[in-house]
């Protein structure tokens, strides 16, 4: 068969497997730089369907919109896991049908079995990783607890930063305290806002997104960072180290989900299955630097950037011994309470 008699071949089956939908357009919502800069072209080529982009710049910003229009306007979202937890119990997101997403098998078997969504059936998971401590080897040694960061020694004080997002900013009292993730019983959430509030003498600053910039410049020497933004750090300086603390760490999943109100489900979800292929989760996983539950992706990767990142090499049985951040449910608003009282304290 010729390349040409190939891609139309292909085409043919996209057209099928999106049930005809090839003269639709379909809008996703992701966060910017978060998937290949062609990839909507690519796809559009491919299948004929058009699609078009939104950027969001949280979890919160998009859950807001969704909640508030009922999910129209947007057929895919990429959100982390406890926000389509949620839209699931909100009954705003569809249920993905198997044989639409046939690229669903390149998943490991661990990433089909998340607590979240045991068997990917509103949710199919995008990236994955761990939360830890990302740190500058050549001024301080390797630190083992989250207490390094909460309380830290003279020598640090000052020269430390927290991530402020409400989820992982409780997270890291919680896992120090040998609390779940999840627990919003009155007496956890005290003690954590107790821990917190203590915390912020000797901060240098929360910071969710230039952390590992003040990791190289030498401002910061040690921070509370998602792994692959510490990645961005090693980028530059082979000096930045990221551990887990003893105490653990969280799994975060970014997922990918229809909306229920979407008027287009066959093209969206073939636009899920596009992004499950292999090719995408090697260009995810070699220039977000972050981990994809995508087997046939990571057993595609240049093993040389295991080797510069090794928190790129995590298994995926390493991966899911950690705790997974739930949607909350009716705990949301004391733990929301919790976090803004936290961030009010002097």
């Amino acid at each position: 068969m010729t390349t040409t008699a190939l891609r139309l071949s292909l085409a043919a089956a996209l057209v099928s497997l999106a049930g005809g939908a090839m003269a639709e357009k379909i809008v996703i919502s992701n966060w910017d730089g978060y998937m290949p800069p062609d990839l909507l072209e690519n796809f559009t080529k491919e299948t004929g369907i058009e699609a078009e982009l939104a950027v969001h710049g949280t979890n919160e910003e998009i859950m807001g919109k969704v909640v508030a229009g009922g999910g129209k306007g947007y057929d895919v979202l990429f959100v982390s896991s406890p926000f389509a937890e949620a839209l699931h119990q909100l009954g705003l997101v569809a249920s993905f049908e198997p044989a639409k997403v046939p690229n669903a098998a390149n998943l490991y078997p661990e990433a089909t079995q998340l607590a979240h969504d045991p068997g990917n059936t509103y949710s199919m998971p995008y990236a994955w990783g761990t939360t830890g401590l990302c740190y500058r080897s050549d001024l301080t040694g390797a630190p083992a607890s989250w207490k390094d960061l909460l309380a830290p020694a003279d020598d640090l004080k000052g020269k430390v930063t927290m991530l402020s997002t409400d989820r992982w900013l409780m997270g890291a009292a919680a896992l120090a305290l040998g609390k779940s993730l999840n627990d919003t019983s009155d007496d956890t959430l005290a003690a954590e806002k107790e821990m917190l509030v203590a915390a912020k003498k000797d901060l240098l600053a929360y910071d969710d997104t230039t952390f590992y910039s003040k990791l190289v410049s030498g401002e910061a020497t040690l921070v509370h960072a998602w792994d692959g933004w510490c990645n961005y750090g090693i980028a530059e300086n082979d000096q930045i180290k990221y551990v887990i603390p003893s105490e653990g760490s969280d799994l975060w999943v970014d997922t990918i989900v229809v909306t229920a109100a979407s008027e287009n489900k066959d093209a969206a979800q073939a636009f899920v299955n596009y992004v499950l292929g292999k090719d995408v989760g090697v260009w995810v996983a070699s220039n977000i630097l972050y981990k994809t539950p995508n087997k046939a992706a990571m057993e595609a990767l240049d093993p040389t950037l295991l080797t510069s990142f090794p928190n790129m090499a995590m298994t995926p049985a390493e991966l899911v011994k950690y705790e997974q951040l739930r949607d909350l449910g009716k705990g949301s608003k004391a733990f929301a309470r919790a976090v803004t009282e936290i961030m009010a304290a002097q």
